[in-house]
């Protein structure tokens, strides 16, 4: 037996079987196996298997020349059919006071950990890394059939299988160059946890970044260069001068001198060694390029701006927003901030903000043109001159995204093609970039960002809060929980004066929980539209009489039995979800899709209640349908066990659960209910073609890989969040509708598909 691998004991036992058969005769080889417990038959089919690959392999050139144990290559061979069934050995838990004890627990691709079979020649001593033939899953999840494995060659031959992720990027002065991490994962198990890499060949622009600042701009290096004493001595002098005239603003910082290099370095220089190699060269040109001066970083000498440059005031949509400046390269607020009251932070428009001061606009423009791609900017260099002919050309008060201005116009000036989308808007520096100040009743700081959408994020609920508590003090009887519809009408828009500025409030039904609903009070229409259908959803099912006594009653045994293999515990929860899928329905079926009236209210709840009863059967029908289609998909996915379809067969398995989520009426919504077992049935269809041709499923697959790329890009995901926009909802239907197309033609779609089309439906 070997100690390090079951596949060699194997590999040992053959040799072994090989080697006594030639001495003995038949009987006595017969005899030999009885004595050591081996099937002679089962030995028999071995060796006639072995017989037949030898014939098949002469015609190839191939010979085998008598027993011989190649460990690594065996186990290489055996690996690049086991790539999804590696393991690591997973560090001990610390225990504080005791000693770890050496873990017995691997993890295994996908998030899995097991453990080695108690028969395994591994499990006495577990190696670091090993492959295995077979997971059983017992008392336990046992890898059976093991083998220690060098974690190098799964990422040799796994190759484009591997996903690579890099982090860390630090600049080291001793190998003069900026260095990284590199993580390799093979089916979600990390095979190289951190390995050093020169981090140029993933960013070479941040690999420059970073090369400025630490080398040039700090000195991080052991290159000598005569321009850093020259340097010295000139910052030396300028602070003096800077002490004598009590402005700060003449000693250059960090971001003064990295502008300084960046605007002479070129592109391709991000390194010491690469550095030295360009330097030797234009020294001899120009000497003094990378030599300061007060002139060289700060041109001539601006007066203080006026007024109009710097204002105090920001005037947007009739509301009035405090500026202030600060000169603190780094920090946050760097540059100019704007003050938002709490109340307010829903309603700022951040598009104008973009734009800046009219004091700093110059030196804006000329970084944005500076974050052009190499193959546009070189037609618009040098950045600064191009930015004064294009300011000249923009308009004083801001219209517009900047980015969209400011690409029209430099497109106009230069006759190069330039998109919004081509400036990299977040290499700017902080300093122009707005910042966001967000204060409370009181004045005081809660937030600071340069991203207004972050602050949404983060302080959304206490912007709520705030909306709601002006509003209170209009209507005191506006957010409450309610069990009915207990009012007339429900304003849809609430407007409130905080200040000298005004602010719009946006109530709504909401559904706290499963019989809980409550009327509150939104800073933001987006969310009084994603929250207002689903409560009022709510509220209709909680007034609607229950029919599933009757349904219960007069369904068939196969549709009962449907219903819980959909996740329904009973009756009661069906005729539920129904009702709440019928209301989702008739509120869509309004032009609006949202109702604010009682009679609105009464005419949907009776209308729900008018048809529950007759649609119960119909859906039970229905769900029968795709209960059938999906144990048939489940079915083909469990007899496809083939191993090189692992992937596609797991991926199988989690979109037929996608397809019959837990309350799939409300989930999915009953006019998409039918094509369901359509979908179930492309599952099965794909399964039972995927041997037959695997080449043409990968093709398909990439296909639908693009169309799901473009799907997650315009922010859709699956399942889909709540309140998701229409146009996404259409598309995560079009990708069923693809998958059906692709893998499953004879069963047709429902309408024209493909990647372009749902390409131009989210107009993108």
């Amino acid at each position: 037996m070997d100690p390090t691998s079951d596949f060699l004991s194997l590999v040992n036992l053959w040799n072994h079987i090989e080697s006594e058969q030639r001495k003995l005769s038949s009987s006595q080889f017969r005899k030999l196996c009885k004595k050591e417990f081996l099937n002679y038959l089962r030995i028999r089919e071995w060796q006639d298997l072995m017989r037949q690959l030898t014939q098949i392999i002469k015609p190839l050139g191939l010979n085998l020349k008598g027993a011989k144990v190649n460990p690594d290559g065996i186990h290489k061979s055996l690996l690049a059919g086991l790539l999804s069934q590696l393991g690591l050995r997973q560090e001990p838990k610390k225990i504080p006071g005791k000693k770890p004890k050496p873990s017995r627990e691997y993890l295994g691709s996908g998030g899995r950990k097991f453990l080695v079979f108690p028969g395994s020649n591994l499990a006495k001593k577990p190696p670091e890394a090993i492959m295995s033939a077979e997971l059983v899953e017992t008392s336990a999840l046992y890898a059976r059939m093991n083998a220690e494995i060098d974690t190098a060659w799964a990422e040799e031959i796994a190759g484009d299988l591997c996903k690579r992720s890099y982090s860390d990027p630090h600049w080291e002065k001793k190998l003069g160059a900026v260095i990284g991490l590199e993580k390799v994962v093979l089916f979600g198990l990390p095979i190289v946890a951190s390995r050093k890499m020169q981090y140029s060949k993933v960013d070479a622009g941040f690999s420059r970044e970073l090369f400025i600042r630490h080398a040039l701009v700090e000195g991080e290096w052991h290159s000598v260069q005569q321009f850093e004493k020259r340097n010295k001595e000139v910052i030396a002098e300028l602070a003096q001068l800077a002490e004598r005239t009590r402005n700060p603003g003449l000693v250059p910082d960090e971001e003064d001198l990295f502008r300084f290099f960046n605007n002479r370095i070129p592109l391709d220089v991000f390194s010491t060694r690469s550095f030295e190699g360009w330097w030797k060269v234009m020294k001899l040109e120009q000497p003094e390029l990378l030599t300061i001066s007060q002139e060289k970083l700060f041109g001539e000498r601006v007066e203080e701006p006026a007024e109009h440059d710097n204002p105090t005031l920001w005037l947007q949509d009739g509301q009035q927003l405090k500026l202030s400046y600060r000169f603190d390269p780094g920090a946050i607020d760097d540059g100019v901030t704007v003050e938002v009251p709490l109340e307010l932070l829903s309603s700022v428009q951040p598009e104008s903000f973009d734009w800046l001061v009219p004091g700093m606009r110059l030196e804006l423009v000329t970084e944005l043109i500076r974050t052009l791609p190499k193959t546009i900017r070189r037609n618009v260099v040098p950045a600064a001159d191009w930015a004064k002919k294009t300011l000249d050309l923009l308009p004083d008060q801001p219209s517009g995204r900047l980015t969209e201005v400011l690409a029209s116009n430099l497109q106009r000036l230069s006759g190069v093609k330039i998109e919004a989308g081509d400036f990299d808007v977040d290499k700017l520096p902080t300093s122009l970039r707005m910042s966001y100040k967000i204060v409370d009743d009181k004045g005081q700081e809660i937030g600071l960002e340069n991203d207004v959408e972050k602050l949404r994020t983060k302080l959304k609920d206490q912007s709520r809060g705030a909306v709601a508590s002006i509003a209170s003090k209009i209507n005191s009887d506006l957010e409450r929980e309610i069990s009915s519809w207990d009012f007339d009408e429900l304003p849809k828009e609430i407007s409130l004066d905080i200040g000298a500025n005004k602010v719009s409030a946006f109530p709504a039904v909401v559904k706290i929980k499963k019989g809980q609903v409550a009327i509150k009070v939104f800073s933001q229409k987006t969310d009084q539209l994603a929250q207002h259908p689903r409560g009022v959803a709510e509220l209709i099912r909680m007034a609607t009489p229950s029919v599933a006594k009757y349904v219960e009653d007069h369904l068939t045994g196969d549709e009962k039995l449907a219903l819980a293999t959909l996740q329904y515990g009973n009756i009661e929860s069906f005729v539920q979800d129904l009702y709440v899928a019928l209301a989702n329905q008739e509120l869509k079926a309004l032009d609006s899709g949202m109702i604010f009236t009682r009679k609105e209210y009464e005419a949907v709840r009776d209308k729900v209640g008018a048809i529950a009863l007759e649609r119960s059967f119909e859906v039970a029908k229905d769900l029968n349908e795709i209960a059938r289609a999906q144990r048939e998909a489940l079915k083909a996915i469990s007899n496809a066990n083939a191993m090189a379809f692992l992937t596609v067969l797991s991926s199988e398995k989690d979109h037929v659960a996608q397809l019959t989520p837990k309350n799939i009426l409300t989930e999915t919504g009953l006019a998409r209910l039918p094509r369901i077992t359509t979908y179930l049935k492309a599952v099965s269809e794909r399964v039972r073609k995927l041997a037959e041709n695997p080449g043409r499923d990968r093709e398909s697959a990439s296909e639908l890989a693009k169309a799901i790329a473009v799907f997650e890009a315009a922010g859709g995901s699956i399942p889909l969040t709540a309140g998701a926009t229409s146009e996404l909802v259409q598309a995560r239907w079009l990708l069923e509708e693809l998958r059906v197309s692709l893998f499953a033609q004879s069963l047709g779609t429902s309408e024209s598909v493909s990647v372009q089309r749902i390409k131009r439906h989210l107009k993108l």
